[in-house]
């Protein structure tokens, strides 16, 4: 029977990125995140890890997946902690930002999941299994004209993973992948959802505001927000298309589409401006006071249990 769906996720483009010397191989200024006292590895120990891997052998459960682009993968995540990148046309915008949390925390441990699943086809991380089901190790690897995307099996592996094995209201009617469903219900990510897997996988406290369809409750957003910045990461969910307009669209949808982890906020006179991270760099943008309040649905802040 075929499946009808009444929401297809696009892309979105960064309205502006910035340069600075000693960017990363896209040319982004990243600018780092708050302190975070969480972390329970180093950038040094992850890169030491996947230094180490010699002569990856092909794997006997993701047959699509080459054993020399997914080394190149992992390495390039874990030398470059900013460079995940969810691709173009795909609802995986959520396990990009889940991915991004999840390097800056614990990098070694990400690097060694994702060697065991591909190695052996399934992995634990604490008390989360990931145990993929056969059409995902089939489609791992296979993805195409997703933008850099096509060429990182181990992210398209990791998502595809994360998808199958998180479930939200939106993934109700189509609960199993078949191609072509990284870009729709199935590879959905409500807002509950997200902050179930950060706090499942990462074992963040967890205190959000906001919803699917409701704007957060919390006085001046910009104060709120910035008061959370300080002691934790904090990720926005946002209407996305509401940023980035185009003058031949008349009608804007207004519900949320888009999650960024934000690195900073500050105000000027009648301005905010926001710098985050999402599709594999950093993006800075000004808005006024109200369209930011019109554009965030959810403000979600993480610290350490």
């Amino acid at each position: 029977m075929k499946k009808t769906y009444i929401f297809n996720k696009t892309t979105f483009i960064a309205l502006a990125s910035y340069l600075l010397l000693g960017g990363n191989a896209k040319g982004y200024f990243v600018p780092p995140l708050p302190i975070d006292s969480s972390k329970i590895s180093s950038i040094e120990e992850a890169i030491a890890f996947v230094d180490a891997i010699k002569n990856l052998a092909p794997s006997a459960y993701w047959p699509k997946v080459k054993p020399g682009l997914f080394l190149e993968n992992l390495k390039t995540n874990i030398y470059q902690p900013h460079s995940p990148y969810q691709g173009r046309g795909t609802n995986f915008c959520g396990y990009g930002a889940l991915t991004y949390l999840f390097i800056q925390k614990d990098p070694l441990g990400y690097a060694q999941l994702l060697l065991k699943l591909y190695q052996e086809g399934k992995a634990s991380y604490g008390t989360t299994h990931f145990k993929p089901s056969d059409p995902i190790k089939i489609a791992a690897g296979k993805l195409r004209f997703k933008g850099v995307l096509d060429v990182r099996p181990a992210e398209q592996m990791w998502y595809l993973c994360l998808a199958d094995h998180y479930k939200g209201y939106l993934n109700i009617l189509n609960r199993r992948y078949d191609p072509g469903d990284e870009d729709r219900m199935w590879a959905s990510v409500n807002y509950a959802k997200f902050n179930r897997m950060v706090k499942k996988l990462l074992k963040y406290k967890v205190k959000a505001k906001g919803a699917d369809l409701l704007h957060p409750h919390v006085g001046n957003l910009f104060s709120y927000i910035s008061e959370r910045l300080k002691t934790g990461s904090v990720v926005l969910y946002i209407n996305n298309r509401l940023v980035h307009k185009k003058n031949n669209v008349r009608i804007k949808p207004g519900f949320p589409t888009h999650y960024i982890v934000l690195k900073e906020i500050r105000q000027t006179e009648n301005k905010i401006t926001l710098v985050y991270w999402d599709y594999g760099g950093s993006t800075l943008i000004e808005l006024t006071a109200a369209l930011l309040k019109k554009i965030t649905f959810g403000v979600a802040h993480y610290t350490k249990k």
